[in-house]
This record gives C-alpha cells, sequence and structure tokens, in this order.
C-alpha cells in the first residue's frame, strides 16, 4: 500500500500541474493546421483533442519506463529533486506559451529533472547513454524525419489530386485533416502523458511509496491522462497562431500530410520508448508541408525564433531546477520559499497574458508580416515542386484582347 508524505503529495500535484501545462502548450500539435484551414471549428478540435489524449495516455507505458528506470539513477533522486525538476519545466512553458512559441514540455521535463539531479547527486546520477540515444537523438532527428516526410507527402497529395475538381479536393482533404488531427493527438496522448507518469513513479519510488522498477500504477495513469486532457481542452491558442498562421500559410493537402506525417514519426517513437518532442515533430512537418507545395513559403522569421527557443529549452529549465534543488535544500522552508515562487510566478505569467486575449474567436485572426524574400533552401525545393491541384485557367479568358479602336492597340503591321 502506497503511504505518502507532504512532499510527497506536493510533487504528485505539481507533476499533473505540468501535465495539465503540457496539455494546453501542446494543443497545437494536433489542431493548429486543422483549425487554421478552416476544417474543424476550433471548440470543436480542442474538445476532438481532449478526448483523444485521454485515451492515449492508456496505450502504453513505454515512455514512463524510460524517465522513471533510465534517466537517472533512483537511488540518488529524493522527492525534492523531482519537484525542482517540475518547477522549472512549468516555469518555461508557461514563458514560451506566453509569447507564442512551441516549445518542447519533454525537453523542459527532461532539462528539468538533469539540472535538479546534477545539483543534489552530481554529473554521475545522470544515465548519459540513455540521454544520448533516448532523448537527444531523437531531438533533432525528429523534425528533420517529420519535415521530410511531410515535404514528400504533400508532392504526392498534389500529384494525385491534379487533375481533381479543386473545390471537391479540399472538401476531402479536410476530412482526412479531421482523421489524422485525430491520430496526432492519441499520440501526444500516448507519448506525453506518459512523461508525467514516468515523473510521478519516480517520486513515488523516492518517497518509498513503490518498489523500484515498477510501473506506473494505474491511479498515475488515470490522473495523467485526465490532467493533459483538461489542458488540452483549455487550448493553448497562442500557440496554435504561431504553428497555424505563424509558419506558414497552409492549405487542406498541406495539413492532411504534415498531421499524418508527424502521427506516424510519434507513435513509431512511443512504440520504441523514445522521449521525443512532439512539437518538434509537429513544427518539422508543418515547415515540410509548406516546402512541399509550388509557391509555399515557411518565414524564417518566425522558424529562427522557435529554433532557439528549441534550444534554450534544455539549458534554461536545467538552470531553473538546479537553483530550485539548492534552495530546497534548506529544508522545508526552502521547499515552501519553491512553491510560493512558482505559484506566484505564474500568476504573474497569467496576468501578463491577459493584456492581449488571444482565444477560440480571433486565433485566426494573424497579422501576416510582409513576405520574405525567399530563401536559398525555398528557391531550391519550390523548382522541383508540383503546383497546386485544380484546373489551369485559360489565359483568354482572364487577359482581355485589345478593344479594335483602341488607339494605343498594336497593328498587325506593326507587330511584325
Amino acid at each position: 500500500m502506497e503511504s505518502f508524505s507532504l512532499i510527497l503529495a506536493i510533487v504528485v500535484v505539481t507533476a499533473l500541474a505540468f501535465d495539465f501545462t503540457n496539455g494546453f502548450h501542446d494543443t497545437a500539435n494536433a489542431m493548429a493546421t486543422t483549425i487554421s484551414t478552416g476544417a474543424m471549428r476550433p471548440k470543436a478540435a480542442v474538445a476532438m483533442s481532449a478526448v483523444l489524449n485521454l485515451v492515449g495516455a492508456f496505450l502504453s507505458v513505454e515512455v514512463a519506463n524510460t524517465i522513471s528506470k533510465g534517466l537517472v539513477d533512483e537511488a540518488g533522486i529524493r522527492p525534492e529533486v523531482i519537484f525542482a525538476a517540475l518547477v522549472g519545466a512549468i516555469l518555461w512553458n508557461l514563458l514560451t506559451w506566453l509569447v507564442g512559441l512551441p516549445s518542447s514540455s519533454s525537453h523542459a521535463l527532461m532539462g528539468g529533472l538533469i539540472g535538479a539531479t546534477v545539483a543534489s547527486a552530481g554529473f554521475g546520477a545522470v544515465h548519459g547513454d540513455v540521454l544520448v540515444t533516448k532523448v537527444l537523438i531523437p531531438a533533432i532527428a525528429a523534425p528533420l524525419v517529420a519535415g521530410l516526410a511531410a515535404m514528400f507527402a504533400t508532392r504526392l497529395t498534389y500529384r494525385m489530386g491534379r487533375n481533381a475538381e479543386a473545390k471537391a479536393s479540399e472538401k476531402g482533404y479536410r476530412a482526412g485533416q479531421i482523421a489524422s488531427a485525430g491520430l496526432v493527438s492519441l499520440a501526444h496522448g500516448t507519448n506525453d502523458a506518459q512523461k508525467t507518469m514516468g515523473i510521478i513513479t519516480l517520486a513515488l519510488v523516492a518517497g518509498g511509496a513503490v518498489a523500484p522498477d515498477s510501473d506506473p500504477p494505474m491511479w498515475v495513469i488515470l490522473s495523467a491522462g485526465i490532467a493533459i486532457a483538461l489542458g488540452t481542452y483549455l487550448g493553448g491558442w497562442r500557440i496554435i497562431r504561431t504553428m497555424g498562421k505563424g509558419l506558414t500559410d497552409l492549405q487542406p493537402q498541406q495539413g492532411f500530410a504534415a498531421q499524418t506525417s508527424a502521427a506516424t514519426v510519434i507513435l513509431a517513437s512511443s512504440h520504441l520508448g523514445f522521449s521525443l518532442s512532439t512539437t518538434h515533430s509537429v513544427s518539422g512537418a508543418v515547415m515540410g508541408a509548406g516546402l512541399g507545395r509550388k509557391g509555399g513559403v515557411v518565414r524564417w522569421s518566425t522558424a529562427t525564433r522557435m529554433f532557439v527557443a528549441w534550444g534554450l529549452t534544455l539549458p534554461a529549465a536545467a538552470l531553473v531546477a538546479a537553483i530550485a534543488e539548492w534552495v530546497c535544500g534548506f529544508g522545508s522552508w526552502g521547499t515552501a520559499v519553491v512553491a510560493v515562487f512558482l505559484v506566484a510566478s505564474s500568476a504573474a505569467i497569467w496576468k501578463i497574458s491577459r493584456r492581449e486575449v488571444v482565444d477560440h474567436t480571433n486565433v485566426n485572426d494573424h497579422d501576416t508580416p510582409a513576405e520574405e524574400p525567399a530563401g536559398v533552401v525555398t528557391q531550391a525545393i519550390a523548382a522541383v515542386t508540383p503546383p497546386p491541384a485544380g484546373p489551369s485557367e485559360d489565359l483568354s479568358a482572364t487577359i482581355p484582347a485589345p478593344a479594335a479602336n483602341d488607339p494605343q492597340a498594336p497593328s498587325a503591321a506593326s507587330t511584325v
């Protein structure tokens, strides 16, 4: 029977709070393209995503085991260490949500756990081989693989629909988008809810509530699934706006290709126990789909800001978590100070966000930036990409011939 101390209860509640922020921070992963192309209404989209995130939480525990058993040495971990890790992850999630950047909740959690563990037990308590093979390599490979898959899938969808009637083609791909968005939501629940399960299980082991090498208890799986589903239903509208409109302008064919490619990568990684970022996978797929259509342009200024956030996530969360662990090391009053700081900082970020409200009523009202000059990559890819599907217009129907009595019209003799 599990026994709980006060600090262990605080860790569990904080972990579920992180899971909640993960839900609304990463709603854009599944629904941004579906909302931006008009395939679904915003509120209906996030409701469907919430339900499928909950279902996905019950499909596997491989990623949870990677976190609870593989990344750090369980013997050197105290519940306070896990609490400090969660503080770093939550604050980074909230800061990137405030500015609308789709950074990785997964890497924020990994960074927080690594930083707090190093501060508590030294670098030897972190299993470097697991960090490299299960976290860092997937972090680099996932967006590249998803992006390339989405680019070629976009080309294929346009090629297959080249002779189709434009309206019928768009209607069909919108239906496909709904199905693929559901698949991404299921994949997100399968991959990301497990990370919270792993953190809670690690805390239970550290607090002596369950035996080492235990799988997540059923109540942990259920509570993590509910928390991420509730966060998803709240909707991270700021990041949905960035993913749906800020990176590139997507048509239904591109949205379908991006979501299907990302879901395939995420589900395969979950099965293998890789703790990859669903945000990286979907963002890479969106950019790949943008480059896959002839004339499609990725807004590299937005993409660059996003890449910087990706690079800062692990070290920033690790630094905050290490400081939090140092303060927690002073005893109960130190833990109380960190808890008060977390609540106060979260409230301050929420208050700042109310100055410019983004919700389901204005999520697609994006001020499109001035067109950026096409870069070398965009030009090279566009040169070999087929044009969008749909019948080409007859130029004689769109460019009228000059009037017979037009004095500026050249005569037949003058054109020879």
